[in-house]
C-alpha cells in the first residue's frame, strides 16, 4: 500500500458534517462532527479503491496540487466548504493466488458472497481485512 495525501471538502449544514473528495467524485460521506466525518469520509474512500483494486480496475492517483483541484471548481461547489487534506493508505494492484479450502466452506463462502453481491475474492479479501483489524 502506498499513502497519498486526497483533498477533501467538509461542509456543515444542519449540526452535521459532510465530506467529500474532488478527485472522487460521488465518493461522499458524513458525521456528527468534524473528526467523525474525516474518519467516516477517508474509510468510504478507502473502502471505494479496494473495491476498484479487487475488481481490477485502474485506481486514479489524487493530484499532486490539491490546489488544480480547488481552482477547477465552481464557486457554488466550494461555498462554505472547509478544505482538508487526509492521508490515505491506496491498495496495490490485485494479485492472483491459489489457495486450498475445504470444499464445503467453500461453498459457504461462495454462497455470502452472492448474498452480499460481491465476488469470490472481494468476500476473501474483505474478511481478511475485517480479521487483520481485530
Amino acid at each position: 500500500m502506498a499513502k497519498h495525501y486526497v483533498l477533501a471538502l467538509l461542509h456543515k449544514e444542519d449540526g452535521a458534517y459532510g465530506i467529500s473528495f474532488p478527485d472522487y467524485p460521488g465518493v461522499i460521506s458524513g458525521g456528527t462532527t468534524f473528526n467523525d466525518a474525516v474518519n467516516r469520509g477517508a474509510n468510504t474512500l478507502v473502502f471505494h479503491l479496494q473495491s476498484l483494486a479487487e475488481d481490477g480496475l485502474e485506481i486514479q492517483l489524487p493530484r499532486d496540487a490539491p490546489e488544480d483541484a480547488i481552482a477547477e471548481m465552481t464557486e457554488e461547489e466550494f461555498a462554505n466548504a472547509m478544505p482538508a487534506l487526509i492521508e490515505i493508505d491506496f491498495p496495490g494492484k490485485s494479485v492472483r493466488v491459489n489457495v486450498s479450502i475445504e470444499e464445503g466452506l467453500l461453498g459457504q463462502i461462495d454462497n455470502a458472497a452472492r448474498m452480499t453481491g460481491e465476488s469470490r475474492s472481494a468476500f476473501l479479501a474483505r474478511a481478511a481485512r475485517e480479521r487483520l483489524r481485530a
